[in-house]
């Protein structure tokens, strides 16, 4: 198995075509990160590095900080093997007047020291605003971030969105180096506009949400379960999610063709993304050292042929689909 790497756009990083996104690792969202869990999310770090990856994607918010955490004792003795993304933003966003809790330059820094704490490193590689939508503190994000770029304490800086003219505003002075959307054979929105200006303005497109929290793996049905403080049990308990749950799970049973000898259905969601020569990478999410085999050996599964792409378009249209909440 050999993972190719890619540049990720301006900035000149080199980073494994598929990474790893760590957002489950941290717990939250997807469930209590207990001993058990932590041990096996750390096998899944280890498991990825010897498959040859290179790119890691967390945040601040991911489990309370505790993903980026359980990423440092990772990174222990052998931060060089390791290239590092991280997200700032939510933390004490004011819900009332839709605004960062980072109104300075100061406090922005500070909290950025905050994750380089938790990752126990003097530097990160990407720092990315993880807030979405174009906010009155917008300003403060750039102006640090350059600062902290100047100062050596991040290599390069990018935004975490969907929304093109916000995206189009984070990089109104040409150094905004990395987006991170969901983009995905459910989700193909961003392929009108948005990763046509990315490879236009040499922005590296990091890629979440490709498995589609999970449906794209081809593992649910209307017969699975979740825990109750799992994001996806909603999907179960609350009437229009439900529904449309039902709809998506329908369109995935369309997509078992795509599903061969040497090939999953997850591996072919994977390599469909990364067809696209806008996209550097793909960080789809793993708690274990297996499901991170499964997605990493994607690159050595029999490729998608012209009738495999022909279902996808017939699927979801080019530039159509939604977005799965909440990638």
């Amino acid at each position: 198995m050999a993972i190719a790497t890619r540049v990720l756009g301006k900035s000149g990083i080199e980073v494994s075509e598929i990474g790893l996104g760590l957002w489950a690792a941290g717990g939250g969202d997807w469930g209590a990160a207990d001993a058990a869990a932590d041990a096996a999310s750390l096998s899944a770090i280890e498991a990825a590095l010897d498959q040859g990856v290179t790119f890691f994607d967390t945040a601040d918010v991911y489990g309370g900080g505790h993903s980026e955490a359980l990423l440092g004792n990772a990174m222990k003795g052998r931060r060089d093997r390791f290239v590092v993304a991280t997200k700032i933003g939510w933390q004490g966003f004011n819900q009332d007047m839709r605004c960062s809790g980072y109104q300075s330059v100061t406090q922005l820094i500070a909290g950025v020291e905050s994750n380089l704490r938790r990752l126990q490193t003097d530097y990160v590689d990407v720092i990315q605003s993880h807030i979405d939508f174009r906010e009155p503190t917008m300003e403060v994000f750039l102006e640090a971030f350059q600062k902290l770029e100047a100062d050596g304490k991040v290599r390069a800086y990018g935004v975490s969105s969907s929304d093109f003219e916000y995206i189009r505003a984070f990089n109104q002075d040409e150094k905004c180096a990395t987006l991170q959307i969901d983009y995905s054979i459910l989700n193909r929105t961003s392929e009108t506009e948005i990763l046509e200006y990315c490879r236009a303005a040499e922005i590296g497109v990091i890629v979440r949400g490709a498995l589609a929290m999970g449906l794209l793996t081809g593992k649910l049905s209307e017969d699975s379960t979740f825990a109750s403080d799992d994001f996806r049990h909603q999907w179960l308990t609350d009437t229009a999610q439900n529904a449309t749950y039902r709809e998506d799970l329908a369109k995935v049973r369309q997509l078992q063709p795509l599903v061969q000898t040497g090939r999953t259905l997850a591996q072919a969601a994977l390599q469909f993304v990364l067809l696209n020569d806008a996209v550097t990478t793909v960080i789809p999410g793993a708690r274990t050292a297996e499901q991170v085999h499964g997605n990493a050996s994607a690159v050595d599964a029999p490729a998608l042929d012209a009738s495999d792409i022909a279902l996808i378009d017939q699927l979801t249209q080019p530039g159509g689909g939604r977005k799965i909440w909440p990638a």
